[in-house]
């Protein structure tokens, strides 16, 4: 097989990261902003895609890369239905899938929209990789408190496996024999416990756990039920105040962590207040997921772009470095991941998995 080109597309809520690469060597990957004023134009996520689609196309035409040299696309994968670990094919059924936005609403959904029109223009396949819908969770962990709801599986599922994967490498041990417990600090703020070589119990930032840049986690129930009937809101209207517009935007009005520090410098009581308790609910849900195995963690890496900030991953770290050593991983190894797992499907090295058809 001659190299293959590889274009990769991992929208974010405030930036579009972008990636060439020859085989699994990144050439050039670099991140598009997306100011709050360019988005505050857009009504909902999927209007902004033939926007971010444009940019792409224009950065892709800036470095004389042609479409027709591509070999295939690597799209990071949305709030799909729950689907096993691997690769899949991106068809018309998992766009519409996508467009409804059934599990919810997310930048994620916009990468195989993107990355399928583009693909189809240069007549070459698409693919994502370890989507944020990964659910290899027990049945017990599926419940709520009510049995008309049930916990729904949603993470930075892609960079997870993929540092979690790294950390295992660089340590000369198996993924599969170590018990991980990863905290991705982005935009949103997931957690997974990993055991077997696999995801067993997660935290699912867009509607549960720690307060995170834009997202308001886990909520008082009876307070948002009385909050929505005496406002009479939609859902699409709540969705967006917890999901977009919660969290920290909600208390500074910016989802920019640069700004947030800053103000943190300054010595602006508030926010310091804020940050400390952005950081003191990611500890707690990480104790709280420690008990899924007993308490029994090899190793805690926290990971993610806020990561870059030692000052507030010291603050998690001293809540729960009494369960296990913890490393930092700032960034995320998603891009990398994305080329890796369609380069393994066009090397057959692992198949390609079919998006499934029925509705669940």
């Amino acid at each position: 097989m001659t190299e293959a080109t590889i274009l990769a597309i991992n929208p974010g809520n405030t930036s579009t990261k972008v990636g060439l690469f020859h085989d699994t060597k990144p050439v050039v990957v670099e991140s598009i902003k997306h100011s709050d004023d360019e988005l505050a134009h857009f009504p909902d996520i999927n209007a902004q895609r033939n926007f971010r689609e444009e940019l792409i196309l224009s950065w892709l035409a800036g470095r004389g890369q042609p479409l027709t040299g591509l070999t295939a696309v690597a799209a990071r994968g949305g709030l799909l239905k729950p689907l096993a670990s691997g690769t899949y094919r991106v068809d018309e059924t998992m766009i519409q899938d996508l467009i409804e936005a059934k599990r919810g609403t997310h930048a994620s959904n916009l990468a195989a929209q993107i990355g399928y029109s583009v693909a189809g223009k240069a007549g070459i396949p698409c693919y994502i990789v370890d989507p944020v819908s990964v659910d290899e969770s027990h049945p017990i962990a599926k419940y709520t408190g009510h049995n008309q709801f049930q916990r729904v599986m949603l993470t930075h599922a892609l960079n997870m496996k993929a540092v979690a994967k790294r950390f295992a490498k660089e340590r000369g041990k198996n993924y599969a024999d170590l018990t991980l417990l990863v905290i991705h600090l982005g935009t949103g703020t997931s957690l997974s416990i990993h055991r077997g070589g696999k995801m067993i119990d997660i935290v699912n930032p867009s509607e549960e756990g720690a307060f995170s840049m834009d997202r308001s986690g886990g909520l008082p129930t009876l307070q948002v039920a009385r909050y929505i009937i005496e406002k009479g809101m939609t859902f699409k209207e709540f969705e967006k105040m917890v999901f977009g517009n919660g969290g920290m935007y909600s208390y500074l009005g910016t989802r920019d962590f640069i700004k947030v520090k800053e103000e943190y410098d300054k010595g602006d009581a508030k926010v310091i207040e804020i940050v400390e308790a952005m950081a003191y609910q990611t500890a707690k849900e990480a104790g709280s997921l420690s008990t899924v195995t007993s308490g029994k963690v090899d190793a805690i890496i926290i990971t993610g772009g806020i990561a870059f900030n030692e000052f507030f991953t010291s603050m998690i770290r001293r809540r729960i470095e009494f369960i296990a050593p913890v490393f930092i991983y700032p960034g995320e190894d998603e891009m990398q991941a994305l080329a890796e797992g369609v380069y393994r499907v066009l090397r057959h090295e692992e198949s390609e998995l079919p998006y499934p058809k029925d509705t669940a």
